[in-house]
């Protein structure tokens, strides 16, 4: 419970644009489980950070995440996860969450559980034992008899051709999951240029493909500005070959969010596109790839 504490009445929009702004990876006196509210869920997004260490296999040059502070924790504890999740799940359901802070002034209609994320500080799917808390968290969902609430992972697609890893999507999508998978370009040049990782585009692609196959994928992308550049149309034109690519071969879309910077960058070159530049990638991506829906989210 929070009621001790105290805060300025905000606006419902004031409170909500705060909320989005800061996704703290650690709430209150939890290690590993943390809820945020989502522009991109509609809701209260309860997050498992599976890389407390903040080791991960790309280096965004948008990320959020400061690996010039060293880590709090380095190991999993998957007991005190699933420990952390029943708690936060049974005071969101109470409502007792929403007498912090944090989230007591957000309108009500936002005041409810979307999903159960695994995001983190680095890719969940390079947890070694990632299927196994797939289970577990399914079964906790399945308790709480909150089959509507999806399980997503957000996912850069390095690790879609592990077997283990699509037998842990294959668990996710018997519970209500559902993969939003990374692609913010449509080059191996760019890629590079925006994920700074040794991981070929290639390998990237054949992932999308290989997934898409067998599930319906939602397709995250965030663009930027670059040293005060917006991606070149030429760029967007690429990406939106290589899902038109995946749709050609059998994969399945089933929406694409394109977005940009809300929080700090890991480089201060990267700065957030305006709302009109949203809008025309968006609309680009919609020509491009007509009966795909496209959703556009913009800066703070």
């Amino acid at each position: 419970m929070y009621e001790n504490e105290t805060m300025p009445s905000l606006s419902g929009e004031t409170a909500v644009r705060r909320a989005v702004t800061s996704h703290p990876r650690l709430f209150e006196n939890n290690r590993y489980v943390y809820p945020v509210l989502s522009r991109r869920s509609g809701g209260i997004s309860v997050g498992i950070n599976l890389n407390p260490d903040k080791i991960c296999n790309f280096d965004c040059i948008y990320c959020q995440v400061d690996r010039t502070v060293p880590p709090v924790l380095r190991e999993v504890d998957e007991d005190r996860i699933i420990e952390e999740l029943t708690a936060l799940l049974d005071n969101t359901l109470s409502g007792s969450l929403f007498q912090h802070p944090a989230f007591r002034e957000i309108p009500d209609q936002l005041k409810r559980i979307n999903d159960i994320a695994f995001s983190g500080d680095g890719e969940p799917t390079t947890y070694p034992r990632f299927g196994e808390i797939v289970k577990k968290t399914a079964d906790v969902k399945r308790e709480f008899g909150l089959q509507e609430v999806k399980i997503t992972a957000i996912t850069n697609c390095t690790r879609f051709h592990v077997p283990a890893v699509l037998d842990a999507f294959e668990v996710m999508h018997r519970n209500n999951g559902e993969i939003w998978a990374k692609l913010e370009a449509g080059t191996a040049e760019y890629y590079h240029l925006v994920e700074r990782t040794r991981i070929s585009f290639e390998r990237i692609v054949d992932n999308l493909k290989l997934a898409a196959r067998r599930w319906p994928l939602v397709i995250q992308s965030l663009f930027m500005r670059v040293h005060g550049q917006p991606p070149p149309d030429k760029e967007i034109l690429a990406f939106c070959n290589v899902l038109s690519d995946v749709l050609n071969q059998g994969g399945q879309l089933k929406n694409i969010q394109i977005y940009t910077v809300a929080r700090r960058p890991a480089e201060t070159y990267v700065t957030a596109l305006t709302d009109a530049e949203v809008d025309r990638i968006a609309r680009t991506t919609r020509e491009n790839l007509p009966g795909i829906p496209v959703e556009s989210y913009y800066g703070a």
